[in-house]
């Protein structure tokens, strides 16, 4: 578990939620290790989606992935272990947060990576693997929504809804995180295609190798930018209608956007 967790990666998912917070005016210090429960869930999508019985890849964050290094039956173990110990964290008492908030945050992660969610999302990649691309914009888009938007989406909600955010502060950070979910996968998508493993720190090209559908394969590398852009544009506008005094959410989506591995 710690051998997964602790081996780099961008962190991404809880700072979205930390930035999130500061921008609804939170008090960071209880909501921590809430926060980094979804790093948790995150690793433990990411050591399961390398097994061999689904991506069967062999490298991630720059080294070996977890079962090539302890064996497969420990690289699931140990994916169930991170789940279920980031709905622990998910659940300790926050300082300062009314128990209904803290019951919604629950919900709203678990909703995220539920079979309608994240694995929802895998199923569906899964069974789309090797169809043809010509018009399967659709069923790429709700792919890419659920398997990774849906959890960056509960990142940016759950920094709110722990932080305090109002009703409009929340439907803005809905907004934001629908559209920073769907871009984040599509730069994962040009990424796969323009970059080396080295650079990445996962196998590269692996997506065109194994026929998944992917934005450059369905609508072509201009069009997925053309999208890509959109997609940052309604991220920062989103993002500027949350007043707080502290607020780098824009920041952070351009960075999400114009990143390189």
């Amino acid at each position: 578990m710690r051998y997964a967790v602790l081996g780099g990666g961008k962190r991404i998912r809880p700072i979205l939620a930390i930035a999130a917070a500061e921008a609804c005016g939170a008090n960071l210090a209880p909501l921590m290790q809430h926060f980094a429960a979804l790093e948790l869930i995150h690793t433990y999508s990411l050591v399961h989606d390398d097994l061999p019985a689904l991506d069967n890849d062999d490298l991630r964050r720059g080294r070996q992935t977890t079962h090539v290094v302890f064996g497969e039956a420990m690289g699931i173990l140990a994916g169930d272990a991170l789940l279920t110990e980031a709905f622990s964290w998910l659940a300790s008492p926050a300082d300062g947060v009314p128990p209904d908030r803290q019951l919604r945050a629950i919900v709203t992660v678990s909703i995220a990576i539920d079979s309608k969610g994240m694995i929802g999302g895998q199923v569906a990649d899964l069974e789309a693997t090797g169809a043809d691309a010509a018009g399967a914009i659709e069923k790429l888009r709700f792919i890419h929504r659920n398997k990774t938007g849906k959890l960056i989406l509960a990142s940016a909600l759950l920094g709110g809804i722990l932080g305090g955010g109002s009703d409009e502060q929340l439907q803005a950070l809905d907004r934001y995180g629908t559209a920073l979910g769907l871009a984040f996968q599509i730069v994962d998508d040009l990424l796969d295609q323009e970059e080396s493993s080295a650079t990445l720190g996962k196998t590269a090209g692996k997506d065109l190798a194994q026929g998944k559908l992917t934005y450059p394969a369905v609508v072509g590398v201009e069009e997925a930018r053309k999208e890509l852009a959109a997609l940052l544009r309604t991220a920062e506008d989103n993002a500027g209608m949350i007043a707080g005094r502290l607020n780098y959410l824009a920041q952070i989506a351009r960075f999400i956007c114009e990143r390189r591995s």
